[in-house]
């Protein structure tokens, strides 16, 4: 006999000695379970420790997320309120005009430019453009350069020199060029380059309230003792919630432990006391938002988990044997024919077979609740299937109802500071555009529009950015009429050019042109998006249709959720595809089907208009 055989024979003496399955099935199944939750305990308690640490780097990582991300959309905003300075003709006319009237009537458009922005912003301090002779003009006139400093030796103006292509943001600091004004703040500084020669020849800086940052940093406060502060690039105190005593030596902080192993966290001893320390760097602005939690009173949290870990498992062990006991006392011996029934049901057959036993024992009841759950489950999958059909739909409409929202707030400005400088007819024309735009956008019409009806809105859309970039862009659009009245997804076009202006045209030093053509070739609708813009490398372009997050200062549904739309509505052989080359533009060809009569020509089912 070999050793398998011996096994067997030894489980059936051991069963042999119950004088019912109830009782062969209860112990043994309370023995097993007993073992499996004192494993689980031991488990537990000897990894609770670990645990309390990973949510509390899981919590106040999610925190410092969040938080660098309110830094960045704010520091972004504060970028583009440079940008549309520095851009500004006035502004060029200024610094390089060679007549004086020329540049003393730039200087008065500059002022009162920069006067709206102060009235209209509180968190902002100063707003000044120096130039490399030391010119200055500050505050729209109202403030003078303090003769007792050299600006270009202001380490916010050297880094600005020194990286041209891209804005630099102090650490805080006490504002000293600005004649007597000594004010806490963190400058955003970026350099002027002369559109002829494209030479850096001089610089904007903005001086942003210290409280600003300070606010966003109280607005996502951790827990009881826990804080965070913030480190800029060059590892100097940006913000710290207890400055005061740091800048007088009365208090340090490890950053050098947390910064030196590159680990998600780091645990700092000192004075007998425990700190965890927690990372998260911006790749924006460079900042290093660190958090910092008193790790005693989180492991007086781990005390009252494993406690409540020894409850939980003498419950569950007292509930463990009760269940068994019921499923126990619920089998009988014989069930071939439910069992043939379970290989009916598994091969697919829910409606034909039903079980049939007589009696009023235990298997009878199962096979009664047997043919009920059969029926049920028939039921459901019929049921999934038709919620399967009406989740696709549903998520169509989702996914077109997003808007941008950082759009619609720069598209008011940009008609408030025209309303305010009497630019009725630019008013008029840039809130018809706007108000075609939202109309088309958030309608509650057929998720599928005409192609006519898609340009239309993209015209509008493009209109109101033609206003806003004034002479940075120009569009083209030709579509054939044959398609005009074609059939296509509402809300498509508009997120690629968006796309187009804000990732290719935006970064472009002269003009940017964008084309829209749209022509028919066999049965299938193209549309081609064509801009000569920066385009993109091949690393980009590998990763254009992969799930990103969401990016509120850009589009909203992304190149991912149109070509995901596409798909959907269209099948997996339609949708987007992109050609780009660095330097020279980018191409996102839009691909769909010619519909006649409700039913796409490619042979898929379509939607009935």
């Amino acid at each position: 006999m070999d050793k398998m055989q011996r096994e067997r024979m030894r489980v059936h003496d051991l069963f042999a000695r119950f004088n019912s399955i109830r009782t062969a099935i209860l112990i043994p199944f309370s023995i097993l379970i007993l073992c499996a939750i004192t494993i689980m305990v031991f488990v537990s308690l000897t990894y609770t420790k670990e645990a309390v640490y990973e949510n509390a780097v899981n919590y106040t990582g999610r925190l410092l997320s969040q938080l660098n991300a309110d830094i960045d959309s704010y520091i972004d905003y504060m970028d583009n309120i440079s940008y549309m300075i520095r851009s500004s003709e006035d502004v060029q006319d200024w610094l390089f005009a060679d007549a004086e009237e020329a540049r003393e009537h730039a200087q008065k458009g500059i002022a009162a430019q920069i006067d709206t922005i102060l009235q209209s912003r509180t968190d902002i301090y100063n707003i000044g453009i120096i130039r490399a002779d030391g010119k200055a003009l500050i505050n729209g006139s109202t403030d003078m350069l303090n003769e007792n400093i050299d600006v270009t030796d202001a380490q916010w103006y050297r880094e600005a020199m020194n990286h041209p292509y891209s804005f630099y943001i102090s650490s805080s600091h006490v504002q000293n060029v600005v004649k007597d004004c000594y004010k806490w703040v963190v400058t955003l500084s970026t350099v002027v380059k002369n559109r002829h020669n494209a030479q850096e020849q001089a610089v904007v800086f903005i001086d942003l309230n210290y409280s600003s940052i300070s606010k966003l940093c109280e607005n996502n406060r951790m827990e009881s003792q826990g804080y965070v502060y913030i480190l800029d690039s060059n590892r100097r105190i940006v913000y710290h919630p207890r400055q005061q005593l740091l800048y007088g030596g009365l208090r340090t902080e490890h950053t050098d432990d947390v910064l030196l192993n590159g680990q998600e966290y780091e645990i700092v001893e000192e004075n007998g006391v425990s700190r965890l320390y927690i990372s998260r760097a911006s790749e924006k602005t460079g900042w290093l938002i660190i958090g910092v939690a008193d790790t005693g009173e989180l492991l007086r949290k781990s005390d009252q988990a494993q406690l409540m870990y020894l409850i939980v498992a003498v419950l569950l062990l007292i509930v463990a044997v009760i269940v068994s006991g019921i499923i126990a006392n619920q089998i009988t011996r014989p069930v071939q024919a439910l069992r043939r029934s379970m290989e009916q049901v598994q091969e697919g057959h829910l409606e034909a077979h039903r079980v049939e036993v007589e009696g009023n024992h235990e298997i009878a009841s199962l096979a009664h609740s047997f043919n009920l759950m059969s029926e049920r489950i028939d039921a459901l999958v019929k049921q999934n299937q038709m919620e399967q059909e009406d989740k696709r739909r549903m998520e169509l409409r989702a996914l077109q109802s997003q808007i941008n929202p950082h759009f619609l707030y720069n598209t008011l400005d940009s008609i408030i500071w025209m309303a305010e400088g009497k630019k009725n007819e630019e008013v008029v024309v840039m809130t018809a555009a706007l108000a075609r735009l939202l109309r088309q956008n958030i309608s509650n019409e057929d998720e599928k529009v005409s192609i006519e009806r898609e340009i239309l809105a993209a015209e509008s859309y493009l209109t109101i950015q033609k206003m806003r970039y004034k002479d940075k862009l120009e569009y083209e659009i030709n579509i054939a009429s044959d398609i005009k009245h074609e059939m296509i997804l509402k809300m498509v076009l508009q997120p690629l050019i968006e796309n187009a202006i804000y990732h290719g045209l935006k970064y472009k030093e002269s003009r940017g042109i964008l084309k829209i053509t749209g022509y028919r070739v066999a049965d299938d609708v193209i549309i081609e998006i064509r801009d000569d813009g920066i385009g993109m490398d091949e690393e980009t372009l590998a990763h254009i249709f992969e799930e990103h997050k969401v990016n509120y200062h850009s589009n909203g549904v992304g190149v991912y959720n149109v070509q995901k739309r596409l798909q959907l509505s269209y099948g997996a052989g339609y949708g987007l595809t992109y050609e780009s080359h660095v330097g020279t533009g980018t191409c996102v060809t839009v691909r769909i089907p010619v519909i006649r009569y409700g039913v796409e020509t490619s042979g898929r089912e379509g939607t009935v208009f």
